[in-house]
This record gives structure tokens, sequence and C-alpha cells, in this order.
């Protein structure tokens, strides 16, 4: 199940934070205090790893395509990310 804008929008916290998936990995996950973060589930030298991709359903479209493409069951090296600064010093 594909998760929508509207979806995430409505989505309220609960007691204890809990996830939402999206397929193949991919899952919001919902905070007590409010707080909607996207992550993905994965495996590396066959260790469950999670990535943490955004926090907006536009941000995380970019790395879905992306994290689709790669064969399951395979090991692969954690994808690049590009660290970036929000503000000037």
């Amino acid at each position: 199940m594909n998760l929508t804008d509207l979806t995430v929008r409505n989505t309220k916290p609960k007691d204890k934070p809990y996830k939402l998936t999206d397929g193949d990995g991919m899952f919001l996950l919902v905070q007590p205090n409010g707080g909607k973060y996207w992550r993905l589930a994965y495996r590396y030298l066959g260790k469950q790893k999670t990535l943490a991709l955004g926090v907006t359903l536009r941000s995380v479209s970019p790395w879905r395509g992306r994290c689709r493409e790669r064969a399951p069951g395979k090991t692969y090296r954690p994808l690049p990310v590009a660290a970036f600064s929000s503000f000037r010093i």
C-alpha cells in the first residue's frame, strides 16, 4: 500500500511510536510527540539497518526510485547521502 500525502497529514500520534508501511522496506515512523519521519529498512552484510530518508513525502520521492532499483537479497554498500547545511555561518 502506497501512502498518500493526505494519509500522512491525517496520521495522529499514539502513546508509543508506530510504523505505517509503504512497501519495499519504506515506512513512516510516527512519534508520540507528533513527529513523522520516513525510514528505509534494508540489510547490509546480513544485519538489519535503517536509513533516515526525510520528513516530507516530497523529500523521499527521489530516494524511492533508487532504492527500488536495487535487487532484494543482494548485498550492497549503503547509498551515499549528500550532506548539506540548511543555514549559513
